[in-house]
C-alpha cells in the first residue's frame, strides 16, 4: 500500500471512488509545507475552465487528504489523470497528517501545464470544497477555498463530462 496526497477534485470521496474507481484504506487530513495550491492548470481535453495544480513555495503549504490505496489504485489514477502523457507528473513528498507525528511520504501529482488566465468551474471548487469539509480541513483553509474566483461551467463541458466519467470507470 502506498499513500496519495489528493489537493483537489479527488479530496472528495465520492469522486475517487465514483469517478475514478478507486477504493480507499484510510483517509487522513494532511498538509504538505513548501507546496502552494493554484488554479490554473488547463484540463486534458481543452476547455475554458482551470484545474488544481501544486506548485514549490518554501512559503506556503496546501491543505489535502492522504488516502492509504493499493499500487495498482496509483497506477490506474495515473491512467485517470493523465500522467502518461504528460498532463500531470506523480512526485513523492512529507506530507504531515498531524503536527506531532514525522510526515508520511506520499505521492502527489503535479503539472508544468499552466495558463493563468483560466478560472475553476463554480462546479469543480464545489467537489473541492465538500473534499475539505468532508475530510475536516480547517476552517480557515475552507474558507479559502471558498474565496476563490470561480465562473459557471460551460454547456459544453456539462455535456462532455458524463462521457469522460464513463471513459475514466474500471470496467
Amino acid at each position: 500500500m502506498v499513500w496519495y496526497f489528493a489537493y483537489g477534485s479527488n479530496m472528495q470521496s465520492a469522486t475517487l471512488r465514483g469517478r475514478r474507481g478507486i477504493h480507499f484504506h484510510r483517509a487522513l487530513p494532511g498538509r504538505a509545507r513548501g507546496w502552494r495550491l493554484v488554479l490554473d492548470k488547463p484540463g486534458l481535453i481543452p476547455s475554458d475552465s482551470a484545474f488544481a495544480n501544486i506548485i514549490p513555495d518554501a512559503t506556503a503549504e496546501v491543505w489535502g487528504v492522504l488516502y492509504q490505496i493499493d499500487e495498482a489504485d496509483l497506477d490506474h489514477l495515473d491512467l485517470t489523470e493523465g500522467v502518461l502523457i504528460g498532463n500531470y507528473a506523480r512526485i513523492e513528498i512529507p506530507v504531515l497528517a498531524s503536527s506531532e507525528d514525522p510526515p508520511l511520504r506520499a505521492f502527489a501529482l503535479v503539472s508544468e501545464r499552466r495558463a493563468p488566465g483560466l478560472q475553476p468551474s463554480t462546479r469543480y471548487m464545489g467537489l473541492l470544497i465538500a473534499g475539505a469539509e468532508e475530510h475536516g480541513l480547517p476552517a480557515d483553509y475552507v474558507g479559502f477555498l471558498r474565496r476563490i474566483p470561480a465562473r459557471p461551467e460551460s454547456p459544453e463541458a456539462a455535456a462532455l463530462r458524463p462521457l469522460i466519467d464513463a471513459a475514466l470507470r474500471r470496467g
